[in-house]
């Protein structure tokens, strides 16, 4: 009798099941794939990264004896009335209409007890977030939806968004499920509609248009506010040097794992780069243009833990962003709703179903009765929470490298477990004082 043992076919790796499946979704239905969250690959990240803590060679900080800031100060370059934040994380834009009302009220809440700032996003401001934001970022969008100077001045600084993370020169879209009258009457949209958000602005073209844009926000805000520019990670370097030179307060960078409501699956997952590869060229420009530190980097995509706070301040972000993790501090994709996410034929941690307007945690819905599963008090402590276990991580990795304040993180804190983190971060391979690229090698 025969025993050899029968071997089992290999996978395509090209034609994976994953590929196949969406090759046959996409016979049979002749459109593309619509999904919300980030993007789904693996890329170089911050755990790419490690940090080199003090011992004989550099001194730490007596965590019980010795302060270390995290302090930041957020537009000081021509605003008459910058923000001060108490710790060096803020939300980011999220738009009602995307997320419910409860929900950018939780954020409100959250980050105001943290001491930081949250933000608008497409579809212009709630009463419940400004109403418990103590600092609100307008963020002024191509579309221009729900936009109008009264806003703007109730504002405490403006975000101009020229690209996300998630979709660098694409639009993102609002699928009607989500369009109830509240948002339609906000968004001057009819009900029940699918809404796609431009993806340039209607009046400016280049960076020369850019700059009459900035000032003539200034003067509708009597110089008061900060301007920030709002930029994906595709071409960081001349995009933050274009900024600046435009006459931005601030500059944030949005990396490819940021999330978005909802944009096409093939944008999210092949456009722009990975935000550990857009730090460094954006801080070069700012270096190169005698700016940095003095119009200020903040650095979203990714942002989970308070080492990845850490390891953007020391590649030389001022402050971080963060938008889907400040949605799961919040309750979203909790295990505890797996069956109802089941039903809607995804998972726990799937996050494909954010943009269809049915989620159980009543965080990404408009629906009236999934909005009441989502307590605004409640979810604004856990944010809360959150933001401060964040802020003591990078303080304790702070200390341990002999930092008083967050920002004096430096690169050379730093070495990199792989080559290509290595070259991206322009930090030394482990073990080693090279990276790819290095001068003089």
């Amino acid at each position: 009798m025969d025993k050899t043992p029968q071997t089992l076919p290999r996978q395509s790796w090209t034609f994976s099941n994953e590929i196949n499946s969406e090759i046959r979704r996409a016979a049979e239905t002749g459109i593309y794939d619509i999904r919300g969250g980030g993007a789904k690959r693996r890329v170089p990240h911050f755990d790419d990264l490690l940090f080199l803590g003090a011992s004989i060679s550099r001194y730490p900080l007596e965590g019980y004896r010795e302060r270390c800031d995290t302090s930041v100060t957020l537009g000081t370059r021509f605003a008459k009335k910058p923000i001060e934040l108490k710790i060096p994380i803020t939300i980011a834009g999220m738009s009602f209409g995307s997320l419910s009302a409860n929900a950018k009220e939780a954020l409100g809440r959250g980050a105001s007890a943290a001491g930081t700032s949250t933000t608008t996003g497409d579809g212009g401001m709630t009463n419940e977030e400004r109403g418990h934001s103590t600092q609100l970022v307008y963020q002024y969008l191509p579309s221009r939806y729900g936009m109008n100077p009264d806003d703007l001045r109730r504002a405490d600084a403006i975000e101009v968004v020229v690209g996300q993370g998630a979709k660098p020169g694409g639009g993102g879209m609002l699928l009607g499920q989500k369009i109830t009258q509240r948002v339609a009457d906000m968004r001057s949209l009819p009900v029940g509609i699918d809404q796609r958000s431009a993806c340039r602005h209607p009046d400016w073209t280049g960076p020369d248009d850019l700059e009459i844009k900035i000032l003539e926000l200034r003067e509708i805000t009597g110089w008061e506010k900060p301007i920030y520019i709002k930029i994906g990670g595709a071409r960081p370097y001349y995009d933050t040097a274009l900024a600046v030179k435009a006459g931005a307060d601030v500059v944030v960078l949005d990396g490819m794992q940021g999330g978005t409501a909802a944009t096409q699956d093939v944008f999210i997952e092949h456009v722009g780069q990975p935000t550990l590869a857009c730090i460094r060229p954006a801080v070069q420009a700012l270096q190169d243009l005698g700016m940095h530190r003095k119009v200020q980097l903040v650095v979203s995509g990714g942002i989970r833990t308070g080492a990845d706070v850490a390891k953007a301040l020391a590649l030389g972000a001022d402050a971080v962003s963060v938008g889907t993790a400040a949605l799961i501090a919040l309750g979203d994709n909790d295990p505890k709703w797996e069956s109802e996410y089941q039903k809607l034929g995804s998972t726990t941690g799937a996050y494909d179903d954010w943009h269809e307007g049915r989620d159980p945690a009543g965080i990404t819905t408009q629906d009236p009765e999934l909005m009441k599963r989502l307590d605004p008090i409640a979810a604004g402590r856990r944010l809360r929470n959150y933001l401060n276990v964040m802020t003591l991580e990078c303080q304790t990795i702070a200390r341990a490298c002999g930092k008083s304040h967050v920002h004096n993180l430096e690169p050379e804190d730093l070495c990199a477990l792989t080559m290509e983190a290595a070259a991206m971060a322009r930090v030394p391979l482990a073990g080693t004082d090279w990276y790819p690229g290095k001068a003089g090698f």
